[in-house]
């Protein structure tokens, strides 16, 4: 595993290689709202400090070589997967989990059945409770970057199914619209099933 200073790194070089307006804005802000120190999640992929960086690393390593094989297969489907919209869709997916998780001591069993205390981490949503794709979508915003329509869709529908459960019958016609219309969805949503599933699949 590289260290987490080195995810960083491939991370703020790859937003770089867009040459997008205003992308050392965002990199500031959410370096401000502690994305590069937190997890991924809380007790499933990269439940570790820096985390939630090497997991967009790693979503947007699968996603840019899934678009090369669609390309490859299907030429024309190119002008609607840009290079830079797939590295900024899938490197900023998740930027909604910046300020959400809080180191806590944790009881578990250890190799004897013995509860001790370890360190993990609690969600606390309290500093801007407002969704998870759409959050991110949000923050990006009012980093002061300029967002296209379907990286857009794309991160604000980056769960798909996961999201449906809890989504009105409007929103769920939302996520079958934007599929249909902007393959940037399709992709980010596989790309990141795809690494939290397999590359960064826990061990028991």
């Amino acid at each position: 595993m590289k260290q987490p200073n080195m995810f960083k790194q491939e991370f703020i070089n790859l937003l770089h290689s867009t040459d997008r307006d205003d992308i050392d804005y965002v990199i500031e802000d959410i370096e401000k709202l502690g994305f590069f120190e937190a997890p991924a999640s809380t007790r499933f992929h990269l439940n570790y400090e820096g985390g939630l960086c090497e997991h967009s690393v790693n979503v947007c390593r699968v996603a840019l070589r899934m678009r090369e094989q669609m390309i490859e297969m299907t030429p024309d489907i190119e002008p609607m997967l840009p290079k830079d919209s797939v590295i900024i869709a899938s490197l900023l997916h998740d930027v909604c989990k910046a300020d959400i998780y809080k180191p806590a001591v944790k009881k578990q069993k250890n190799a004897f059945g013995v509860y001790e205390d370890v360190p993990g981490y609690d969600v606390d949503y309290s500093n801007f409770p407002l969704g998870h794709g759409e959050k991110s979508v949000i923050v990006i915003l009012r980093c002061g970057f300029d967002l296209t329509d379907e990286e857009i869709m794309a991160i604000r529908w980056h769960m798909s199914a996961w999201d449906l459960p809890f989504q009105s019958a409007e929103l769920k016609n939302c996520i079958n619209t934007a599929r249909d219309k902007c393959p940037l969805c399709s992709l980010i949503q596989a790309a990141d099933t795809l690494a939290a599933n397999i590359i960064e699949r826990a061990e028991d």
